[in-house]
């Protein structure tokens, strides 16, 4: 499908939980009690879940930051999956088989509108093309060269 259909296809997966939060760093400080972050420090600013969408054909990523993770967020990223190919032909969606993935819902939707949704076996994320993309996106902008749309921010 990936070789005879690159332009119809494409990946979709949730990336996260991000928090912004302090970056480790060298410091000045006495070996005997270095100052250290928690893993359960307070998180002021919340989390945000990464929904991204990427044209295998196009080599175009597009994402959207959530608050949380569900089916809702889930259908309407490929509502804009199916806006990138409006002409009606088929498309197949590559998809992890997360439970947000398969509501009863977006199996509805995605049988009226063409759109074939290829899950990936359990623990098999790497058959997944956008799971390449994912890769610098933990890392501040400044240090990757990713562009700014891809920077952080609130929704």
């Amino acid at each position: 499908m990936t070789s005879r259909f690159p332009n119809r296809c494409f990946a979709f997966d949730q990336f996260g939980p991000l928090s912004i939060r302090p970056c480790h760093a060298s410091s000045w400080a006495r070996e005997s009690r270095p100052v250290r972050l928690r893993a359960t420090y307070t998180r002021t600013h919340g989390i945000r879940y990464f929904h991204g969408c990427y044209s295998l054909g196009d080599d175009q990523l597009w994402s959207v930051n959530r608050h949380r993770k569900g089916g809702d967020h889930t259908l309407s990223a490929l509502k804009s999956i199916r806006a990138a190919r409006p002409d009606g032909a088929p498309i197949y969606v590559i998809m992890d088989n997360l439970s947000a993935n398969k509501t009863p819902a977006i199996r509805r939707w995605a049988a009226c509108h063409n759109v074939e949704l290829c899950f990936t076996p359990t623990s098999a994320s790497w058959a997944n093309p956008i799971e390449a993309q994912f890769g610098p996106l933990p890392y501040p902008a400044s240090t990757t060269g990713l562009p700014s749309v891809l920077r952080l921010a609130p929704v």
